[in-house]
């Protein structure tokens, strides 16, 4: 079995870290997934004959690595769910970028329009038609000039196809090892991690928040020496 980082769990949820290049659910690849990974895990630990039930409150693309967290029960699954659509439930993300960025701090905001023959997405002008206004806030933590290379903390506001491999991308400053919006870094791991998750506890109603920070090793050396 996979081996499975747990960073919480109780009766109702479950917080894990997500390896890079595992998908959340499963795809037409047949690769082994998050949710078939935790289930196994479940199954194992309780000792439980048949299904475990497992909810999948939000996703992560397969590139990327970090903190998610899956509901135990239906009614969990209900309330996180809730807690999305509502923007209650709050992801923040680690960046690397290619370039040094205008300003410290920023918001991003854009209409995004996603082609789902090649699965990108792209900015296009406000009125297109199926397009989704996105929108994100930025910090930059460290800029390495030897590099060339932007630490970014990021806070989205809308959850859309891509979101920030695109924002980014469409201001010259791709995520390094974005092979598919053009970021530096050919072959290397897409530096894009799902650093914190702030929620609401599904049933005692507390802030809890969790965090998942990346081994700074490869692109991610650029951590040492900055404080989270």
């Amino acid at each position: 079995m996979q081996n499975l980082k747990v960073i919480f769990e109780d009766n109702h949820i479950i917080v894990v870290e997500k390896p890079v290049n595992i998908p959340s659910q499963g795809d037409k690849t047949g690769d082994i997934d998050m949710l078939t990974i935790i289930k196994e895990y479940l199954k194992e630990k309780y000792n439980k004959p048949g299904n475990v039930y497992l909810g999948l409150v939000h996703r992560l693309d397969r590139p990327v690595g970090g903190v998610m967290v899956f509901a135990k029960t239906s009614k969990a699954a209900g309330r996180l769910s809730e807690q999305v659509r509502e923007k209650v439930f709050q992801k923040t993300y680690l960046v690397i970028a290619n370039g040094k960025m205008d300003k410290t701090k920023g918001v991003l905001e854009d209409y995004l329009l996603k082609n789902e023959k090649n699965n990108m997405s792209k900015v296009v002008k406000e009125g297109t038609k199926n397009s989704k206004f996105a929108s994100l806030d930025y910090e930059v933590l460290k800029y390495n000039e030897e590099i060339d290379l932007s630490l970014l903390k990021i806070n989205l506001h809308t959850g859309r196809h891509h979101q920030i491999r695109v924002q980014l991308s469409s201001r010259n400053h791709s995520i390094y090892g974005d092979q598919k919006y053009g970021g530096r870094g050919h072959g290397k791991q897409i530096a894009l991690w799902a650093y914190e998750l702030k929620i609401q506890h599904p049933i005692t109603k507390e802030e809890m928040i969790f965090k998942s920070i990346p081994e700074p090793i490869g692109s991610w050396k650029i951590l040492e020496g900055v404080e989270l």
